[in-house]
């Protein structure tokens, strides 16, 4: 298994807000985020058509690249090519019916984690990183029960792959998250809309 060199990546990753209605708006406030400092941007919607993400999509990797950032789409793993994208990012079911890596080296591959079958089979199938979550508890998901930073850690410890810190995390937590095992920190308002990192 090869090792994964985890200095490729920056320490923050933006999950880009669901709020799409108005595309303008949407870049622009995309633009902030990358003028602040943030090179590596998962473009994610529930809300969007297929269509709707695609048109959305060429636009965002346009700016991301004008800034030297890399942008990953959400689970569509077909149109990375097409768009030239910089990889994809998977959910954890979508994960786990991958039985091999669905991109080659030359593209960033990604999933979204949340237990230990998730984080070794993301390591079997040889992934770039992954987040875990919610280390905190949510205001998106507040039924669901968090890690807790001391599971967090017992759970990074089980493999070798850079881990990302996601669920209820502030940027000024990068330190501790880097003290239970993250590689950095992740999440959506976090970032959108701060004005430094």
């Amino acid at each position: 298994m090869k090792t994964k060199i985890t200095t490729c990546f920056p320490h923050y990753y933006l999950i880009t807000a669901d709020n799409f209605k108005k595309d303008k708006i949407f870049l622009d406030n995309l633009a902030i985020c990358l003028e602040n400092g943030i090179s590596l941007v998962q473009l994610r919607s529930k809300s969007l058509s297929v269509l709707e993400y695609k048109n959305l999509a060429n636009d965002a990797i346009k700016l991301c690249h004008k800034y030297n950032a890399k942008l990953i789409l959400n689970n569509y793993v077909q149109m990375v090519e097409e768009l030239n994208a910089d990889g994809v990012h998977l959910t954890s079911s979508n994960l786990l019916s991958c039985k091999t890596r669905p991109l080659n080296e030359n593209y960033i591959v990604s999933a979204s984690c949340h237990n230990k079958i998730e984080l070794m089979h993301a390591q079997q199938i040889q992934l770039d990183f992954v987040t875990l979550s919610p280390v905190l508890k949510t205001m998106s998901h507040p039924d669901i029960p968090p890690l807790g930073w001391k599971q967090f850690q017992q759970l990074a410890k089980l493999v070798d792959l850079p881990i990302f810190a996601l669920g209820g995390l502030k940027q000024k937590e990068l330190e501790c998250a880097i003290k239970y095992g993250a590689h950095g920190v992740s999440g959506i308002s976090a970032f959108w809309g701060e004005q430094s990192i």
